[in-house]
């Protein structure tokens, strides 16, 4: 856990099509209106891949880590609505903050996990999206502008959860 970080967990929605730059070692966070930048991601339960290997349709990142109660609630409704048909049109991944990998595995295999989830070395997706406290839910639009952040855990399978996401990538 990090010692002077507040208590936090979190999900982001990104990325669809565009053209992605690296992030500056130091970046700030990105706002609303802004596009999000590349990054590599280390797997965790899977191979590594960067964020603009996702570019194509919008994608769905919950910010999360091992030790952060509301992050372990709301994991269940993130893998059933993966699964669910409004889980179709999108991809959900995870990015655990956790200062150590392997506690991250751990997590992971006793929640018997399906998405692919990754390892955020160095915090930058943490700083990049603004997560001081998670959890923390980041929509980006199809041409990869951030729509809107949400903070706080929800049942994201649920009537009011799927109609904010059809909302903010302007699903029918």
């Amino acid at each position: 856990m990090h010692a002077l970080k507040p208590f936090a967990c979190g999900l982001l929605i990104a990325l669809h099509g565009g053209l992605y730059a690296a992030p500056p070692r130091e970046a700030k966070p990105i706002d609303v209106g802004q596009v999000l930048p590349d990054v590599r991601m280390a797997g965790l339960n899977g191979r590594s891949r960067s964020l603009a290997s996702y570019v194509g349709r919008p994608l769905i990142i919950n910010v999360w880590a091992s030790w952060c109660g509301p992050c372990r609630a709301e994991a269940a409704s993130l893998e059933r609505l993966t699964w669910s048909d409004a889980g179709r049109s999108f991809t959900v991944i995870g990015i655990s903050t956790d200062d150590d990998p392997d506690a991250a595995k751990k997590w992971l295999t006793a929640s018997n996990a399906t998405l692919s989830h990754f390892i955020d070395a160095g915090l930058v997706l943490e700083n990049l999206l603004g997560a001081s406290r998670i959890p923390l839910t980041v929509l980006v639009d199809a041409k990869g502008r951030v729509v809107t952040k949400v903070q706080g855990a929800r049942e994201w399978d649920s009537a009011a959860s799927i109609q904010l996401i059809k909302q903010a990538f302007h699903q029918p």
